[in-house]
């Protein structure tokens, strides 16, 4: 088994959803360094964090962050972009042991593409400062630069509550699964072999603590570009099967296309995110 939902890309199990909390106001919210767990959120399907951008303040509301593919609506078809639709999405976030702390629960589902990249980002009800407050849970931060080729990552599910330490093994061009196809997606050392569930997990930057990526699948059964075995397609159009590689999408784009006031702005100049009505 690789990646993905708990029981393969191909199913889809809708999430449940619990409490809320108080908000709070504050300054700019301090970034921690990944430690085992911390941070990471168990989701009914799929793995998540609880994530800031680097220039988040503890008064924004916090955010959540997991695969397109985990998108309680669905998955996305190739080319849909979804923004701003109302979610009630709900999570357990756990700290570096794997304890539940407690339940967060998202009011708006902010982005969600299977297009060029495997994200969803949800805003959660409470501020980061209320969670600091309620759970002593911190944000990672997403690194707003591209992830670098051969360092260690660690790769924290919240779904296995278990974490996977790796390496980056460069990057694809072009990877396509059935009708997705993504871009400069990370390829992780041949031993990182990450499993069902994992799906969403962030790729942590073990140096920084920064996210530098999202767990989102690998190759099962050495098929060529089908579901659940992706195939890499390099700049000249050649197409290469490697069975039980797995892989990740870059994160930082999220901070190509940040408003100053912290919302994602699509029209922002150099926005890497996919738009609606764009193609893969």
């Amino acid at each position: 088994m690789h990646k993905r939902l708990a029981l393969g890309i191909g199913a889809i199990v809708v999430a449940g959803a619990v409490t809320a909390g108080p908000a709070a106001a504050g300054a700019a919210t301090v970034p921690v360094r990944a430690s085992g767990l911390a941070s990471s959120i168990a989701l009914s399907n799929c793995s998540a964090a609880l994530v800031r951008y680097p220039t988040s303040l503890a008064a924004d509301r916090a955010l959540m962050l997991t695969n397109g593919h985990c998108y309680e609506g669905g998955m996305p078809s190739a080319g849909q972009v979804l923004q701003n639709r109302a979610s009630t999405r709900s999570g357990k976030v756990l700290d570096s042991a794997g304890n539940a702390l407690g339940t967060v629960r998202s009011d708006k589902m902010i982005y969600a593409t299977m297009t060029g990249t495997d994200v969803t980002l949800y805003q959660l009800t409470e501020t980061f400062a209320a969670l600091k407050s309620r759970l002593n849970a911190t944000p990672l931060t997403i690194s707003g630069s591209h992830p670098t080729d051969a360092v260690s990552i660690t790769i924290p599910s919240g779904y296995w509550k278990r974490v996977w330490n790796c390496k980056v093994n460069g990057f694809v061009s072009t990877l396509r699964e059935g009708q997705w196809t993504w871009h400069d997606s990370i390829r992780y050392d041949p031993a990182c072999n990450t499993i069902h569930g994992t799906s969403g997990s962030p790729i942590v930057d073990a140096a920084s603590g920064n996210i530098v990526g999202i767990n989102n699948t690998g190759n099962d059964d050495g098929a060529r570009c089908t579901l659940n075995n992706p195939c890499e397609v390099d700049q000249n159009g050649n197409t290469t099967v490697h069975p039980g590689q797995s892989y990740g999408e870059e994160t930082y784009w999220f901070t190509t296309c940040l408003s100053p006031s912290n919302a994602i702005d699509l029209s922002v100049r150099g926005c890497l995110l996919a738009k609606p009505g764009g193609s893969a």
